[in-house]
C-alpha cells in the first residue's frame, strides 16, 4: 500500500500556524460564510494547532486542541478532557483521509499531555464522519454561527 501523498504535523512554527489559518479562512470564512471576526479566537495562541500537508507543501488540512483550566468550560468544567475544533480539510483535499488523520493526529496531542478525553463540537452533517472515528453525540442541537452543531466525545 502507498503512503499517503500528504503527512501530519503539530505545528510549531510561524509559517505553520499561517497555513492552518489560511485553510480555515478558505473553508470557514469563504466556503461557509463563518464571520472572519470569530473564527479567530483568544484559543488560538495556546492551542495545539495540528497541519496536513502534501508532498509538495500545499497544505490540505488543519484542526486545533484546546486544554486545560481555560478552556474547562468548553468540556463540561473537566479539564481531563480536550477541546477538538476548527476542524477543515480543502475542497481539494476531502476523500483521501484528512480529515480523519486530522483527528487522530489531534488525540495523540491529548494523550501525550494526560488527557483523558476529547469533546467537539459537530457540524450535524459531519456526525457520521466522527461517529466512525468513535465518538459519541451527547445533548441537544444547537446554533454556533449560524450552523446546526451538536457535542460529541470520544474516551482515550
Amino acid at each position: 500500500m502507498n503512503p499517503p501523498p500528504y503527512t501530519v504535523r503539530v505545528a510549531e512554527d510561524p509559517a505553520d500556524r499561517e497555513a492552518c489559518f489560511a485553510v480555515r479562512k478558505e473553508v470557514f470564512v469563504v466556503e461557509q460564510g463563518v464571520p472572519e471576526d470569530i473564527e479567530y479566537d483568544a484559543y488560538d495562541a495556546g492551542a495545539v494547532h495540528v497541519l496536513a500537508v502534501r508532498e509538495d507543501g500545499v497544505p490540505l488540512g488543519t484542526g486545533r486542541l484546546l486544554h486545560g483550566t481555560a478552556v474547562a468550560e468548553r468540556t463540561g468544567g473537566d479539564p481531563s478532557v480536550g477541546s477538538l475544533g476548527r476542524l477543515a480539510v480543502t475542497r481539494a483535499a476531502r476523500g483521501l483521509g484528512v480529515g480523519a488523520a486530522l483527528v487522530r493526529a489531534v488525540e495523540e496531542a491529548a494523550r501525550a499531555r494526560g488527557l483523558t478525553a476529547v469533546d467537539l463540537h459537530a457540524q450535524t452533517h459531519a456526525l457520521g464522519f466522527y461517529e466512525r472515528l468513535g465518538y459519541e453525540a451527547y445533548g441537544p442541537q444547537y446554533l454556533e454561527a449560524g450552523i446546526p452543531h451538536r457535542a460529541m466525545r470520544r474516551a482515550l
